[in-house]
């Protein structure tokens, strides 16, 4: 909720992107099943990487799993986009992103899993490496 998406869906063009969508109601996991499901091709989305705000970790687990968080399945308000490229052109779009000020839309960007053959779904990894996203948008 911090940064309009005009700069993102700028470079989203630029940089090739397949298909994009917010990460809102249904959480990171939801919302890459509904962009799976939607493909041409038979594929899955692998997530290895989940960001999450700073301490939202330890809060969850503190409170037993209860909203999703670690699972991808907790509901957001604006959690950012979920955009689907080339691994190449994916890391040059973070990049770009991430050069571009705040005040324009710009800031953190990651990549947060592939896309493989598969049953047009997607999965959470069995370990996800877990980005600890302070309120500036910074890695801890």
């Amino acid at each position: 909720m911090a940064r309009l998406n005009r700069t993102a869906a700028r470079l989203m063009r630029q940089y090739n992107a397949h298909a994009c969508t917010d990460v809102t109601g249904f959480g990171l996991l939801g919302h890459a099943n509904n962009l799976a499901a939607c493909q041409k091709a038979d594929v899955s989305m692998v997530v290895h990487n989940l960001p999450i705000i700073a301490g939202m970790a330890a809060a969850s687990a503190h409170l037993g799993g209860a909203f999703g968080l670690l699972r991808g399945t907790s509901a957001e308000t604006s959690g950012g986009l979920l955009v689907a490229m080339s691994r190449t052109d994916a890391a040059e779009y973070c990049k770009a992103l991430e050069a571009t000020s705040s005040s324009d839309g710009g800031g953190a960007a990651w990549i947060v899993g592939v896309v493989e053959a598969g049953s047009r779904s997607a999965v959470i990894a069995d370990k996800p490496r877990i980005i600890e996203v302070n309120a500036a948008g910074n890695t801890e």
